[in-house]
């Protein structure tokens, strides 16, 4: 039976693509883990916010500038030997650091360098799993393997910190760093045993492989963003909610450490709490559904952010369970405004597109948060960490109520004339979806 037979008729894709999963859940885990490690390590060793946004610049640089040419690259590539360098580079990188923190050489700089390395690996293996995930599922399972996924990321919050709060106290960093090379091996093991499916490439009326240069494919992939509408005003959206949203992710730990005077189990409970929240989330929309409209249910997540953002902004320093619950909504409602938004972009975007597509989202949608870590470091440190996270929760609120009354983003789902990407190698109806699919789900 041929892999496209047997996801038609939705047999013998479990084996495969749950064991390839199951090496990236433990790869996940070792780096949700290794980053509450260096972050707490960064938070006691220089209590500066400048330290701490660059630090989160570094390891977003890569994303921002080369995810648009690295979706092109992605989807020209074999994407399985793709993700095999790719987890091999992360592991590499944190072997080098786990020796400087083992020498006891290491400098502030020295994680700078190779958070932008492990980042850049990063850059290259997120849009390859994403896009063969499209081809190793039934589309039928999308959203299944979405709800998965949504508990997979919550899982990660509440384990990470938890475990990287309990390593602190009985390891070295070397030692912790460690464990994170060898969940990056496992990612890579199931690799050398499962072949993962490549899409259909454009081809000639005899059926030959049409040979197209590395720069046709990225501009078509402009092309095809810049065609749609919605998508574009979703990823402006995008790009002001994480301007703000970023820098007070980076600066959590200050705010733990400073306003709340707790220590790593007080930055271990309000991850723990956010993971909790996506968990719950994730479960709420597996057995709801959402609205029929996927965008209503995208923007009541974005509304939900914002509420949960300010709650943690206004606590008092003797409000840290204010704080943890804020972070619960802020889990459950993250796990409702994103896995709607994976799930429109997977079944509506078609599998020789989707990695270019999600190269360039994830570029655009990111591409402004290294000026965001620039400014709210030194603003963080001069009027408070507390104030960045009042403003970023009403401004989740006002884009919300902003994206409401646009046609063009709440019609994303609805294919037109307007509204359908164009490309060389696309061309749809007037009545056809935005793009055509044949199989969709999220990848961790």
């Amino acid at each position: 039976m041929t892999i496209e037979t047997a996801l038609q008729n939705g047999t013998g894709w479990q084996r495969r693509f749950f064991t390839i999963w199951m090496g990236q859940a433990l790869s996940l885990l070792g780096s949700n883990l290794v980053q509450f490690a260096l972050v707490w390590w960064l938070t006691a060793t220089t209590g500066s916010a400048t330290v701490l946004a660059t630090a989160t610049l570094a390891a977003t640089l890569p994303q921002v500038l080369l995810s648009p040419m690295v979706g092109a690259l992605v989807d020209r590539w074999n994407r399985r030997l793709v993700m095999m360098i790719a987890d091999s580079m992360v592991a590499l990188c944190t072997l080098v650091l786990a020796a400087l923190f083992a020498t006891e050489t290491v400098q502030i700089w020295h994680i700078y360098a190779l958070l932008m390395l492990r980042s850049l690996g990063g850059t290259f293996h997120a849009p390859a799993m994403q896009a063969s995930t499209t081809l190793m599922v039934p589309e039928k399972h999308y959203a299944r393997v979405a709800g998965i996924n949504q508990a997979l990321h919550g899982s990660m919050n509440i384990l990470g910190p938890a475990l990287g709060a309990l390593l602190l106290r009985v390891l070295p960093m070397f030692g912790i760093l460690l464990i994170d090379v060898i969940t990056a091996l496992m990612a890579v093991l199931p690799l050398f045993f499962f072949n993962v499916p490549q899409p259909q490439r454009h081809t000639d009326s005899n059926g030959v492989a049409i040979k197209r240069s590395f720069w046709a494919d990225f501009r078509e992939g402009l092309r095809y963003v810049q065609a749609w509408r919605g998508l574009l005003i979703m990823i402006g959206m995008a790009m002001l909610l994480n301007f703000l949203l970023t820098p007070a992710s980076a600066l959590s730990p200050l705010l733990v450490a400073q306003h709340f005077q707790a220590g790593a189990e007080g930055l271990a409970a309000m991850n723990a709490a956010l993971g909790v929240g996506i968990i719950l989330g994730g479960l709420l929309l597996g057995v709801w559904g959402g609205f029929r409209r996927k965008m209503h249910t995208i923007l009541l997540g974005i509304s939900g952010v914002g509420v949960g953002i300010l709650l943690v902004g206004v606590a008092p320093s003797d409000g840290l369970g204010m704080a943890v619950a804020g972070m619960f909504i802020v889990g459950g409602m993250i796990a409702l405004a994103n896995a709607p938004i994976h799930a429109l972009m997977q079944a509506t975007v078609e599998p020789a597109m989707q990695g270019r597509v999600f190269g360039l989202m994830g570029s655009l949608s990111s591409g402004i948060t290294p000026l965001s870590l620039l400014i709210a470091g030194p603003v963080a440190d001069w009027i408070g960490v507390q104030a960045w996270f009042i403003v970023a929760g009403a401004a989740c609120l006002l884009a919300a109520l902003y994206g409401s009354s646009n046609q063009a983003l709440m019609g994303i789902e609805r294919g037109s004339k307007a509204s359908t990407p164009t490309s060389d190698a696309v061309a749809l109806p007037e009545s056809a979806p935005i793009v055509q699919s044949v199989q969709s789900a999220e990848s961790p």
